[in-house]
């Protein structure tokens, strides 16, 4: 026959569309010509599958070659779709039956040997292909990402020949299936191995039970960045769903391959303060997710807060409350799942020793208050617990263990009893509450209202800071397994909130 149609996928954030190749071969000059909106990878594929073809002792038409890829008004990229051009040939000329094609999709960009090289955003294409009720043909080395969707029939071939044998029934592919565990389990940093600062330890299981926010303030050395790097030990398994959702947005970021096999981690991300706008919420002409979408679900670490430039750190004020990013560029949209849980470590002034016990700082009120000023107040208003990390004597570094602290298992354990309350309650946990669920879930008593009262006066707290003291002392309530929030779990909850309470120059 001389038109073939089969199916493929495009990259659009995170998302798949389907793409249609149809292959026709006319009467006319030899030629090969591609439409549908390609991009420059994609217009050049056509030397690639001629190379491809011919390597591989296959017969290239000499005849017009139409390949159209639909819809036309979506943008095609990348050497994805070089497979399914090859195969759309093949098919279109006789070499191999075209009505096989119809129940798979095919990814997969061709070296001019007819080798299959592997191709980004496969994750996302597997459940695209998934819900189509069609299997997927791609390079193998994609296979164990792809074969990450359950029920889905994947099929990995290193050649183009494998392919073709595969559907003309003469050496049929397998099916891939994992064999790793279906459900590894992911190794974290112990919260044992962190000494002392059981304040900031408490602070921390709070931030993991209720998704909060935190910042961390305290001198160099202190262990700010090293109780970060616990914050994923701590929080709750991922499910399957959620696990894939974060590994989608990983699989498409062409900077760091996506490796299978840890795509149970929860993300932490910790980007240098040097990082810039687009690299931190994402962009570029052709978008890709910045930090916060790859920390997606995860952990969004921000040391040495105030280094950043403000500029940037602004960009974050938005994603913080929507839980997405949105990318408009001129001739390119695309949206990003950014639902991340921030953790930001910062010195107390700029030489880092304002308020130590040995008195070395000698910062004026002035530099503490322009070295803070680098924050913006909205920004900070966001985060939802502000906690001191204070430098450890000699004595508690020197002592000798016993028994060690306790473990990030047992901190988990306390985790995820807390944050089954909050889903059963109102389905969500406590740092996504609406206004209108705070009102219901985090009512207080009289005692807590003129508590409440007297700290939003004290400390002028805003409407936004007020609510968020709220959800952090359900939080707490939560943690004890209470009902209703009482006065202990409201003023731990306002004894958090470290930075509306000090002025320039005091600690």
């Amino acid at each position: 026959m001389a038109l073939c149609v089969l199916y493929s996928r495009a990259q659009q954030g995170i998302d798949s569309p389907q793409v249609t190749v149809e292959v026709h071969l006319s009467n006319g000059l030899p030629a090969l010509s591609i439409v549908g909106l390609p991009e420059m990878a994609v217009r050049e594929s056509k030397d690639r599958v001629r190379g491809a073809l011919l390597n591989t002792r296959f017969e290239f038409p000499a005849r017009r070659i139409t390949v159209n890829l639909a819809p036309a008004d979506l943008p095609k990229e990348g050497g994805r779709f070089d497979l399914p051009i090859a195969l759309g040939i093949l098919g279109a000329s006789g070499q191999i039956d075209a009505r096989r094609l119809e129940r798979f999709e095919c990814l997969g960009e061709l070296a001019l040997s007819g080798t299959l090289r592997p191709v980004t955003g496969v994750l996302a294409a597997a459940l695209a292909a998934h819900r189509a009720g069609r299997a997927l043909i791609l390079p193998r080395e994609n296979a164990t990402e792809a074969a990450l969707v359950e029920g889905l029939e994947v099929y990995g071939a290193q050649h183009l020949l494998e392919v073709s044998a595969h559907l003309t029934g003469a050496a049929p592919l397998a099916p891939f299936h994992n064999s790793t565990p279906a459900r590894p389990l992911p190794e974290y940093p112990d919260l044992a191995e962190v000494r002392g600062q059981e304040h900031a330890k408490r602070a921390l299981e709070i931030a993991a039970t209720g998704g909060h926010s935190l910042l961390f303030v305290g001198p160099p050395g202190t262990g700010k960045s090293m109780l970060a790097n616990r914050l994923p030990g701590i929080l709750p398994p991922l499910t399957d769903d959620e696990a894939l959702e974060t590994a989608s947005v990983r699989s498409i970021n062409d900077r760091e391959p996506f490796d299978p096999q840890h795509w149970l981690e929860r993300p932490f991300r910790a980007p240098h303060h040097t990082a810039s706008a687009v690299a931190l919420v994402g962009g570029g002409s052709d978008p890709r997710p910045g930090e916060i979408s790859l920390a997606h679900l995860g952990v969004l670490f921000l040391d040495e807060l105030p280094e950043f430039d403000r500029r940037v750190l602004e960009v974050l004020r938005e994603p913080i409350e929507s839980g997405v990013v949105h990318i408009s560029r001129a001739a390119r949209q695309a949206s990003f799942p950014a639902r991340f849980q921030l953790v930001a470590a910062m010195n107390p002034c700029p030489c880092g020793y304002l308020g130590d016990p040995s008195g070395r700082c000698h910062c004026t009120a002035e530099q503490v208050s322009r070295y803070r000023g680098r924050l913006s107040g909205p920004l900070l208003d966001r985060i939802d617990m502000h906690v001191e990390v204070p430098r450890l004597s000699a004595a508690v570094l020197a002592a000798p263990r016993v028994g060690g602290g306790e473990s990030s298992a047992a901190v988990r354990e306390r985790v995820c009893q807390a944050r089954s309350l909050q889903l059963q309650r109102a389905g969500k946990p406590n740092h996504a509450l609406t206004p209108r669920e705070i009102e219901r879930e985090c009512a207080l008593d009289t005692q807590g209202r003129q508590l409440l009262e007297q700290a939003l006066h004290r400390l002028g707290l805003s409407a936004r800071a007020y609510h968020r003291v709220l959800k952090v002392a359900r939080t707490i309530a939560d943690l004890e397994g209470r009902a209703t929030i009482g006065l202990t779990h409201l003023s731990e909850a306002i004894g958090y909130r470290r930075l509306d309470r000090s002025g320039p120059g005091r600690p």
